[in-house]
């Protein structure tokens, strides 16, 4: 398994390790090895192979559960259950890149067994996420859960027709529920709805979170793109991209707010002004992803806005990596650079896949020069 609580200097300062993590780890090592041939190395996929086996052998909390547990020990001993799907969604993500990178079935049969849990989770029993129904709690679908289902459904289906098949529906489904987040008259993306797709009442209903609207922006984008739906793909670059770029944006010190209330209210997260590295990465994917699609050169200066931020502000031109956690004005506010939810994943991929686009925008370019 990968240590992920790391200081400034890459120094390990607490050796728990945190499952889903984990699961980002071995995607990240299995993509750059198998799609990237300056990564297509041995030391690479040992390691994506080690913590996928690491994965296997101890994600499980109390087998034949399939619940993963959040958090291990460092000898992979369990220490904390979350009671959502996530350390399971990212055990499915990392083992299915491992089984294409490897070639080895065993790993996406693991992920796929997985995977059928989760759906059978999220749609027709949650019981075994152990989430007590309490009389007081406002049922509510919060927009992470098909978001993440989305992504899965992009990953699984990656060429392979019978998986593209078999998970179609499943990736309609999720794409609507997310839809379902576009609320007041389609000026807001809320991370919390009622089951219905109707706004909640209080803080839950009016959060706002841009950086997670504008991931979804690309997922959706993805989708829309698999499925032809033009009109899909106006809705995720001008719903979930465009506009809570704009409201999310900080007018006096840049960067995107971590939350927001569509109110205007303050919103209850101790965090809600703080620059995190996150939102940063995924909308630097949404806007080129959006330009190479739509030619819209609005999305290019967004995505270069948010570059120039993101390289003056998180990155550490002396010790290398991102600082994750910036003041509201741009000050580093934790040194670390990893932890509990920092790890290998968003920094990497974000630079992997705006390299790709901006290559083949590139290439495009001159190809219409010489002619």
């Amino acid at each position: 398994g990968f240590f992920t609580c790391l200081g400034q200097d890459g120094k390990v300062y607490d050796d728990l390790k945190y499952v889903w993590l984990q699961g980002r780890q071995v995607w990240m090592y299995s993509r750059l090895y198998r799609t990237v041939p300056k990564f297509r190395r041995q030391e690479v996929i040992a390691a994506a192979r080690a913590g996928g086996e690491f994965l296997m052998r101890h994600a499980c909390a109390a087998p034949p559960s399939q619940k993963c547990a959040f958090v291990l020990t460092r000898d992979g001993r369990p220490v904390k259950i979350q009671r959502t799907i996530f350390s399971e969604c990212f055990y499915v993500l990392g083992l299915d890149e491992l089984g294409r990178a490897t070639g080895e079935p065993r790993y996406r049969e693991a992920a796929l067994k997985m995977m059928e849990a989760i759906v059978h989770w999220v749609r027709e029993d949650p019981s075994e996420l152990g989430r007590p129904q309490l009389t007081g709690a406002t049922p509510h679908d919060s927009m992470a859960v098909p978001m993440m289902l989305l992504n899965l459904v992009d990953q699984l289906s990656e060429g392979d027709a019978e998986a593209m098949s078999r998970f179609a529906e499943l990736g309609s489904w999720s794409a609507q529920r997310i839809l379902l987040h576009v609320q007041r008259n389609g000026t807001a993306v809320l991370e919390n709805v009622s089951e219905d797709g109707e706004e909640l009442p209080g803080c839950m209903g009016r959060q706002q979170n841009p950086g997670h609207a504008i991931e979804a922006g690309w997922f959706l984008l993805r989708h829309a793109q698999r499925q032809r739906d033009a009109g899909l793909v106006s809705q995720a670059v001008e719903t979930f991209m465009k506009r809570p770029f704009r409201s999310g944006w900080d007018p006096e010190h840049g960067g995107l707010f971590a939350f927001q209330d569509v109110d205007g209210l303050c919103p209850t997260q101790l965090e809600w002004r703080m620059k995190l590295w996150w939102p940063h990465t995924e909308a630097m994917v949404a806007f080129l992803m959006g330009f190479a699609e739509t030619r819209d050169p609005e999305l290019l200066e967004m995505f270069d806005q948010v570059a120039k931020y993101s390289f003056a502000k998180f990155r550490d031109p002396e010790a290398g990596e991102w600082f994750g956690y910036l003041t509201q004005d741009g000050r580093v506010a934790l040194s670390v650079k990893g932890g509990p939810f920092k790890g290998c994943f968003h920094v990497p991929r974000s630079l992997q896949m705006c390299k790709e686009i901006l290559e083949l925008l590139i290439k495009e370019a001159e190809s219409l020069n010489q002619e």
